[in-house]
C-alpha cells in the first residue's frame, strides 16, 4: 500500500513544470485564448469571450497536459503596455504570439512587435508558437498568408509552428499545446534554463 501511494505521490509531483508567454498586440484575442485553455484541460467554466476585458497588466493560467504543467502568463498587448513583456522574459520556456487573422490590417504593427521580442537576447532559443486565431470569423486569412506575410527568415535555430486556431471555439488549440509541451521537454533553452536552477533533469 505505502509503495502505491509513494508511486502515486511520485507521478504528481514529478512533472515538470513549464512557463509560457502569451504575447501578441491587443485585440489578437489573447485573454480568451487563456480562457478556452483553461476550459478545455482544467473541466473549468472559463469566462464567456463577450466578459472579456482588455488585459491591462498580466493574466495568470495553469493547466495540466500532456504529463507537464503549463503555467500561462497572459500579457496585455496595448503599445504602452509592451514595454513590461521582456520582463518576464528570462524564465519563460518558451513563446505563444497571437495574431488576429481576421484583422490583416494589423498584421504590421503585430509583424514588428513579433521581430522585437525575437531579437532580444533573454528570449534565445525559446520555442515559437504563433497562432493565426479568428479562424471562426468570415474574413480571416489562410494560416499560410499569415506565414507569407510574417516571413520570418533567422530565427537562431529556434523550433517554431504556425497553426490556425479559434480561441472561441477551441479549433486547433489541442494540437498546438501538444506540440509545444514535446519541444518543450527537448529544447535547448530548457536544458539551459535547468542549468542555471542547478537542476539536472526536472525543472
Amino acid at each position: 500500500m505505502f509503495s502505491l501511494f509513494y508511486g502515486l505521490w511520485k507521478y504528481i509531483f514529478s512533472k515538470t513544470e513549464f512557463h509560457v508567454l502569451i504575447l501578441g498586440i491587443d485585440k489578437a484575442g489573447k485573454t480568451t485564448l487563456l480562457e478556452k485553455l483553461k476550459a478545455i484541460y482544467s473541466n473549468l467554466e472559463g469566462l464567456p469571450p463577450d466578459r472579456i476585458v482588455p488585459t491591462v497588466g498580466l493574466n495568470i493560467g495553469r493547466i495540466e497536459a500532456s504529463n507537464a504543467k503549463l503555467v500561462f502568463w497572459d500579457l496585455g498587448g496595448q503599445i504602452g503596455l509592451r514595454t513590461i513583456w521582456e520582463k518576464y522574459y528570462d524564465e519563460a520556456h518558451a513563446i505563444i504570439y497571437v495574431i488576429d487573422a481576421a484583422c490583416p490590417a494589423r498584421f504590421e504593427d503585430s509583424k514588428s512587435a513579433l521581430e522585437k521580442i525575437l531579437r532580444h537576447e533573454d528570449l534565445q532559443g525559446a520555442p515559437l508558437l504563433i497562432l493565426a486565431n479568428k479562424q471562426d470569423l468570415t474574413g480571416a486569412v489562410s494560416v499560410e498568408e499569415v506565414a507569407r506575410y510574417l516571413d520570418l527568415k533567422e530565427l537562431d535555430e529556434r523550433l517554431y509552428m504556425f497553426e490556425a486556431v479559434s480561441a472561441y471555439d477551441g479549433m486547433g488549440i489541442k494540437g498546438a499545446v501538444d506540440w509545444l509541451v514535446e519541444v518543450m521537454e527537448r529544447s535547448k533553452r530548457t536544458e539551459a534554463l535547468r542549468a542555471r536552477a542547478g537542476v539536472n533533469g526536472r525543472i
